[in-house]
């Protein structure tokens, strides 16, 4: 009788979590599809599918998409990887610096993250003219395929390496020993031995990068010139200043949604086919980086993530720089900050710090029980549950916005305008970093040490709560922190929802350089990036362990 009690309260929470995805998710999703057959009378059309398959400009949009995606996945796990792997198999100086530093390379400020690399390295940039003028060295343009492509491996990158770092944690020692005992050492036993051991968890990461870069709008949107990208098609018909077509955006955020679903089940399969799991008894010990190889692998973490990290640097920099509208001047003060007091600041900070709080406390309990279903109980309905769960990951940020809106801004369940609403929006945006983490770890989990402690006498939720929740902590942990600098900087939906009253650190960054003030927009972005390096350092504090800092 116990067993069927406790078989019925997952079976609860599947059905729970069923119905509350089918609300917030596919509710207003569905509202978005009928908004893509209607016509402008409100009769049936596929007018608009129609009009994108029948021009080459706008299916030129989705090949645009895939090459640059494709470019930036296969370069973020070419310089990703091989940082993780320094990082956690060998003493690295400084290793809590290079962690740290590489979160806050993918949380450059929207918009000013993608304008600080024009003011570093377009036309007119300093770097461009120090080696025009030093080397005689004409650099390449900024602009277009090439550009987004540096621009998003540079901002994108450390999600590979920060879910690798716990994948290479789980490894047990034994099995390189081994494997060094049969003669496979060096370069041939990290593609043999501690790559395959991996891979689930180097699936999980391209699918985020590749979703994350498919769906960025300002990075395309600033030096793309040309080059045309899928989201940013959706913005100029949702939002464009010449003309707003509804039906057709959505009709383009339908096929977007398609595409990255069958990308999606394609990453599922492949996981799929590296399904095993890993007990780490003889965790690895670091060895220290000494002679000309320690030396290559400092110069090559430190050079990544300052090149990473260089958009930050000149951000805060400017940020001192005296400025009158979009033209910086040679003096150096605290004016823009002063004007930034004056200008929602605290406000803004708060409710940075109230929705970022509020909403990855949702984000962690959600995708811990969605990992435990589709990995323990891998049923059709788990799994309907997990496959929701990427929906608004793998669109553009702005379409949920409107999703959102179209769903919930009138009665009986009227949000628009309220924290609310924003909460939703962040949580189920954010929600597949956490959740593609921990079910990525929980995979590498064998469930044989869960049958052992119920076998002793404990009930399945003790042991779910004792021993499965602690075990899973590394990836937990890893989506967590990219949950939380994903919210933190969350742009293209807040677009849609934000008002005064819920404005925050990015969407003020965001107006001011709207109004082209870019100096309060650098106050603003450099206050982001140390309200991002404070939270780092106070989850460093509480998590104690070194083992948890270092992901």
């Amino acid at each position: 009788m116990e067993h069927k009690k406790k078989f019925e309260l997952w079976t609860v929470l599947s059905i729970v979590l069923f119905v509350l995805f089918l609300l917030i998710l596919v509710y207003p999703m569905f509202g978005i599809l009928k908004q893509s057959v209607l016509d402008k009378d409100g009769a049936w059309t596929l007018a608009n599918f129609i009009k994108f398959f029948s021009k080459h400009m706008y299916t030129k949009t989705i090949v645009n998409s895939f090459k640059v995606t494709i470019v930036v996945t296969l370069c973020s796990l070419i310089i990703g990887i091989p940082l993780s792997y320094f990082y956690s198999f060998y003493k690295l100086r400084g290793a809590k610096v290079i962690f740290v530093v590489s979160i806050l390379c993918c949380m450059s400020a929207p918009f000013i993250g993608a304008y600080s690399w024009i003011m570093l390295c377009g036309r007119n940039g300093i770097v461009t003219k120090f080696f025009l003028n030093v080397f005689g060295i004409k650099l390449g343009s900024i602009y277009g395929f090439k550009g987004i492509a540096l621009v998003q491996t540079l901002k994108f990158f450390p999600l590979v390496f920060i879910y690798m770092n716990g994948a290479f944690r789980n490894i047990d020692s034994t099995l390189l020993e081994a494997s060094a005992n049969m003669g496979c050492t060096g370069v041939k036993r990290f593609f043999k031995i501690v790559m395959n051991l991996s891979m689930p968890t180097a699936l999980a990461a391209s699918l985020m990068v590749f979703m994350q870069a498919f769906a960025d709008f300002g990075t395309p949107m600033l030096i793309g010139e040309g080059f045309r990208t899928f989201p940013v098609e959706i913005y100029a018909q949702y939002l464009g200043e010449n003309g707003r077509d509804y039906g057709f955006a959505a009709a383009i955020s339908v096929i977007a949604i398609v595409v990255t679903a069958v990308v999606f089940f394609i990453q599922k399969y492949a996981t799929s086919r590296f399904n095993f799991s890993m007990n780490a008894l003889h965790p690895i010990e670091k060895k220290k980086a000494k002679g000309i190889g320690g030396f290559l692998m400092h110069l090559y973490a430190y050079l990544l993530i300052f090149i990473g990290f260089a958009p930050n640097l000149y951000v805060c920099y400017l940020s001192f720089r005296d400025s009158s509208g979009a033209v910086f001047k040679d003096g150096y003060s605290f004016n823009n900050y002063i004007l930034a007091g004056k200008k929602l600041l605290g406000r803004s900070i708060k409710n940075t710090l109230t929705l970022g709080v509020g909403s990855l406390a949702i984000i962690i309990v959600v995708a811990v029980i969605v990992a435990y279903l589709v990995v323990r109980r891998p049923r059709p309905l788990n799994h309907a549950i997990d496959t929701m769960a990427m929906l608004p990951y793998i669109m553009p940020g702005a379409v949920v916005g409107i999703a959102l809106i179209m769903a919930f801004g009138s009665k009986p369940l009227a949000l628009t305008g309220t924290m609310t609403i924003m909460v939703i929006n962040l949580v189920i945006r954010r929600m597949p970093y956490t959740i593609r983490s921990a079910t990525a770890c929980l995979m590498q989990i064998s469930p044989s040490i869960e049958e052992a402690a119920i076998s002793l006498g404990a009930s399945k939720l003790k042991t779910f709560i004792k021993i499965t929740v602690p075990m899973m902590s590394s990836g937990i942990i890893s989506g967590a922190i990219l949950s939380w600098v994903a919210i933190v900087t969350e742009l293209s939906g807040s677009i849609i929802l934000y008002n005064n009253k819920t404005i925050t650190l990015t969407m003020s960054t965001y107006v001011a350089i709207n109004r082209g003030n870019y100096g309060l927009a650098c106050a603003f972005a450099a206050i982001l990036t140390v309200v991002t390096v404070i939270s780092l350092l106070v989850y460093i504090k509480v998590s104690k362990s070194e083992e948890n800092v270092r992901l």
